[in-house]
């Protein structure tokens, strides 16, 4: 079942029970429907099918699904068909139950009990549109009597063609091997530059880093640039599949397998320790920018 919220031009409808995830976003104007986010196909109930999807309590990989945290180790198993190791944490392959809602409002929650991640926590995600654009606030609580690793981020998928655009500044992009997991970083130069290019069909799966916080996307066929925008995300994730027809610009707090790295680095790759009871929260916020160029 669909929750539609309406402000407006725009039309939001939000999948509860598939990963809490967005379904659609819609500009509806003199007749016309144009999507926002990428339209899923007529019957889709999978959330790889929705327009977007929460990331929680970790965002993209863990090398191998094992880590070391404070003398425990922790082993996840894959969960997506073809990738050896766990995405995205658990919210994402989770039912969500609505809290409240209104015409412009919805509130969703997500408890998950200790298990393989082994430290019960809780989600909330806040929804609110406005007639200029989408705000989400999605918040993790630490629910555990331990401290636990945390990071968010949102997974939205946008269509494109050979006219799409994307203007963003970051200043390192973070080298992959084949299993789409960190090797190096260098410098956000030449092919990982993004500071005004096509984003559509570029072969691109990376994680940046010193994102500035802040996406312009333009195509001519929307309504107007978009501007994407989260004042707690450092990280920044661009896929474009060669294919091409959508691309997903992730807002993330922290890179990619972050936690393979010694507790030491987590500062500085993004990744937060919430203590028993503290919680984070990420905003993300997509608006119509007519003034954007």
């Amino acid at each position: 079942m669909l929750l539609t919220l309406e402000a407006g031009s725009l039309a939001l409808r939000i999948a509860p029970a598939t990963g809490g995830a967005i379904h659609d976003l819609t500009f509806v104007g003199d007749g016309s429907r144009i999507p926002l986010l990428r339209a899923p196909r007529e019957g889709a109930d999978h959330v790889l099918d929705m327009a977007s999807f929460p990331l929680v309590p970790f965002v993209n990989r863990i090398r191998g699904g094992r880590f070391t945290f404070r003398g425990r180790e922790v082993v996840i198993r894959p969960n997506m068909a073809n990738d050896i190791s766990p995405l995205h944490g658990q919210g994402w392959l989770g039912s969500w139950t609505v809290e409240r809602s209104s015409a412009r409002e919805a509130e969703l929650r997500f408890v998950h009990e200790a298990g393989e991640w082994p430290w019960a926590y809780e989600v909330r995600q806040l929804f609110s549109l406005e007639e200029e654009g989408l705000t989400l606030r999605l918040e993790c609580r630490n629910r555990d009597v331990t401290p636990m690793p945390c990071g968010l981020g949102q997974h939205p998928y946008f269509p494109c063609t050979g006219e799409t655009r994307i203007r963003t500044s970051v200043r390192t992009a973070f080298e992959i091997d084949e299993h789409v997991l960190p090797v190096g970083e260098v410098p956000a130069v030449g092919r990982y530059d993004l500071g005004d290019r096509a984003v559509c069909g570029q072969g691109l799966d990376h994680g940046f880093g010193g994102w500035g916080g802040e996406a312009v996307l333009s195509d001519p066929a929307w309504p107007g640039p978009l501007r994407l925008s989260s004042e707690e995300a450092r990280f920044f994730q661009l896929y474009s599949p060669e294919s091409g027809g959508i691309f997903v610009a992730e807002p993330v707090t922290h890179a990619n397998a972050a936690l393979n790295e010694p507790e030491e680095r987590w500062g500085d790759l993004g990744l937060k320790v919430l203590e028993p009871g503290e919680a984070m929260a990420l905003t993300m916020r997509l608006a119509i920018d007519g003034t954007a160029a």
